[in-house]
């Protein structure tokens, strides 16, 4: 069953993870340009309402990319990529299992989605808001 919130949709399912919430949304771009936002730590705190800094080695993230992220604004916690491959890429933060990140290819355009840990439900709503902005970062990068 999928819920609507805004114009992202939610569900329950099982991923390489176990079971998660997963917030999706429509981007009407290429697969490869969203999976370029996830990646490049430039442009988090873009799309990261709760990230406002990010400081690590790499630009793009890598399977074990490590770093830290200033969570809003207050503290520095940090990270490091557990997988990454395409089209999905997972952390810990502060040494614990935090959102997973994917992009899918659809007929016409793609699709942006974060998976949420079954203690982290109440994050949803800031992952809806995370989507429509990497779908508007996309966007203006393919224009």
């Amino acid at each position: 069953m999928a819920l609507e919130l805004g114009t992202s949709s939610v569900s329950i399912e099982k991923t390489p993870d176990g079971r998660r919430l997963i917030v999706r949304h429509d981007v009407d771009t290429s697969v490869d340009t969203v999976w370029d936002v996830l990646t490049d730590t430039d442009c988090w705190s873009d799309w990261g309402p709760s990230v406002t800094t990010v400081e690590t080695d790499t630009r793009y993230i890598d399977d074990g990319t490590a770093g830290r992220v200033r969570a809003a604004g207050v503290v520095w916690l940090p990270f490091e990529v557990t997988a990454c491959a395409p089209y999905r890429w997972t952390w810990n933060v502060a040494r614990l299992p935090a959102t997973g990140h994917f992009a899918e290819e659809r007929a016409s355009g793609s699709v942006v989605g974060f998976e949420i840990p079954p203690l982290a439900t109440g994050y949803a709503p800031v992952c809806a808001r995370a989507c429509q902005h990497v779908a508007a970062i996309a966007r203006r990068r393919e224009a």
